[in-house]
């Protein structure tokens, strides 16, 4: 098969894994700078191209960043309206890159969440706050990604302060509860087509609260709990993910999850777990294509 990674850098461990597991299977594997794609918006021949030149794939794997994903969501969307297998269909990506989306939509499918509060009046800061039980708490902006515009505000001063500022530059921000008996761990399941293949439990550095690993934070494998297993196979499931990484944290009263992650990275799981999940990615593009692409064609 001729499988394309749609990147931006295609020299990150992720890239190379997927590159090396799928030329291992015996598939022609290209990386594709999706920012300079050209599309050509017609119902007969819908068509991506680079240089000119038309791509042609069985199938691809979206590797789309949070700063372009208005575009690179498109792009697969194009891929997709030409009958090509997308591992994350471009809806899903975009369902899970709106943190809010994503919240409102594992809430509405029961899955356990941090309490988590969303306003834009400046006159609700005070109840937003009571709402998550008040400082410390956990204020989040809707646009960061991997730990950036993330603050752990120590008292309902400071979050006063904190959700103030963001709201001088006009950032949307959620306000959610900090799972403090978590101490600065966290889980990350990593789920390829309905499955956990991986898992690894996610540690802070010293005086981090964050365990995004670039932080200085460390990981080794874990076992999940069924429940574990089972909440983060439904979070998946209820984004339309098919490849995703489910961060979940540990709590007093049960697994919660915090966030789910259309683009996971393969290092940190693959180096702490020691498993080819590369390779899983690969054998479900694979299977994807067996099935037939008319079910991966977005809907809406």
């Amino acid at each position: 098969m001729k499988i394309g990674i749609l990147t931006q850098d295609p020299h990150k461990y992720t890239t190379q894994r997927l590159l090396e597991a799928g030329r291992g299977r015996g598939h022609e594997m290209t990386t594709v700078d999706f920012s300079r794609c050209f599309m050509t918006i017609t119902s007969r021949e819908p068509q991506v191209l680079l240089d000119g030149e038309p791509l042609v794939f069985d199938a691809v794997i979206p590797r789309v960043g949070a700063a372009l994903n208005f575009y690179g969501t498109a792009v697969v969307r194009q891929f997709e309206m030409a009958g090509v297998a997308s591992a994350n269909g471009s809806i899903a990506i975009s369902r899970a890159r709106d943190k809010l989306r994503a919240l409102q939509v594992l809430a509405g499918a029961s899955i356990p969440l941090p309490v988590t509060g969303f306003t834009r009046t400046p006159e609700d800061i005070d109840a937003a706050i009571r709402f998550v039980k008040g400082a410390p708490l956990i204020i989040k902006l809707l646009e960061g990604s991997q730990g950036v515009g993330v603050v752990l505000a120590e008292t309902d001063k400071a979050a006063e302060s904190v959700i103030a500022a963001f709201r001088q530059l006009d950032a949307n921000i959620l306000v959610q509860e900090f799972i403090e008996e978590a101490q600065g761990a966290d889980i990350r399941a990593f789920v390829v087509d309905g499955k956990v293949v991986a898992s690894m439990i996610r540690k802070a550095a010293p005086g981090e609260f964050r365990s995004n690993l670039h932080r200085g934070g460390s990981a080794e494998k874990v076992k999940l709990s069924p429940e574990e297993r089972s909440i983060a196979v439904r979070s998946a499931k209820a984004l339309g993910l098919r490849v995703a990484g489910v961060d979940i944290l540990r709590s007093n009263h049960g697994p919660l999850v915090m966030e789910v992650n259309a683009s996971p990275g393969l290092e940190g799981i693959e180096k702490a777990t020691g498993k080819d999940v590369a390779g899983k990615v690969v054998e479900l593009v694979e299977e994807l294509v067996q099935r037939g692409t008319a079910k991966n064609r977005p809907q809406g």
